[in-house]
């Protein structure tokens, strides 16, 4: 008998200070949660996990740490659950929310007491995760260039190698995840395979993109390197750094953190908390 087919979801525990974390309550299920639904095709997990909360809280939120996934059954088949932990945007104020058939109410509650509101035992257990975690840290994104035309098919200097056709669609893919972790800052290597990667973002965000030799396969040295990672765990904003297949084994060994060996266009996420790395997860586009 063929096995039904897992069903993806993503979602977010989301916070304010307090503290208090936002809950929702389904009608059809009688249950309360935290906001959540399924994944939409072709669309990436950050994004749906933004989107979601959106759509059920009317709550815009950036994502932080990544949470344990949950696995259970539903319907004969799976289900499979990405958290992250958030945080709001703009205004928190959920008195406005207008109820529906999907989600009729929207309530923030004192973390102290939400294990009491959550219908399930498994949302208790996330709750009790972000608990431990929920101290404010921010994303450094890693991000390895989209793909690029193959050296031996340009005649022209390496740093103008422009991107494939599959790495400009690559470029556009990584907007949306750039956007779930609020990226404030974007900083790229000098070489055009680089800066066109995430040239869309910075676009869409009305950021200045900020180029530097210090990450181009040319000019990369580990003391510059290690200085300008180091200068980034610093800023407040959250930031993305575009690079080489060559240069990134010197961001990770400025990091700390192992080589995940990204392929074109795929991105690390290290979250920090003075100057500590507390959290990485790994995403392809």
């Amino acid at each position: 008998m063929p096995r039904a087919p897992e069903i993806v979801a993503a979602g977010a525990v989301v916070s304010r200070k307090g503290p208090d974390v936002l809950l929702v309550h389904r009608p059809k299920y009688d249950d309360w949660s935290f906001p959540k639904g399924k994944v939409d095709p072709g669309e990436h997990l950050t994004a749906a996990a933004v989107r979601e909360v959106a759509e059920e809280t009317g709550l815009d939120i950036r994502l932080g740490q990544p949470l344990a996934l949950q696995h259970y059954g539903v319907n004969g088949g799976q289900k499979v659950v990405h958290y992250w932990a958030g945080r709001v945007v703009g205004g928190d104020d959920v008195s406005t929310y207008r109820p529906n058939e999907e989600i009729d109410e929207v309530a923030w509650v004192p973390l102290s007491k939400a294990d009491r509101w959550l219908t399930y035992s498994r949302d208790r257990e996330t709750l009790a995760e972000f608990a431990r975690i929920r101290r404010k840290s921010r994303p450094l994104v890693v991000l390895r260039h989209a793909r690029a035309l193959p050296r031996k098919t340009w005649d022209g200097d390496d740093p103008e190698r422009p991107l494939a056709s599959d790495g400009e669609l690559q470029a556009e893919q990584v907007v949306p995840v750039l956007a779930a972790y609020g990226v404030q800052r974007v900083v790229s290597s000098s070489s055009r395979r680089c800066w066109a990667t995430v040239a869309p973002y910075a676009d869409v965000a009305d950021l200045d993109l900020e180029v530097t030799h210090d990450l181009s396969e040319e000019e990369a040295e580990t003391d510059k390197v290690e200085e300008l990672v180091h200068a980034v765990l610093e800023l407040k904003d959250p930031v993305v750094l575009c690079t080489h297949r060559p240069v990134l084994p010197l961001v990770y060994a400025a990091l700390g953190v192992r080589d995940p060996k990204l392929d074109p266009g795929a991105l690390l996420v290290v979250h920090h908390r003075r100057g500590q790395v507390v959290a990485i997860e790994e995403h392809a586009v």
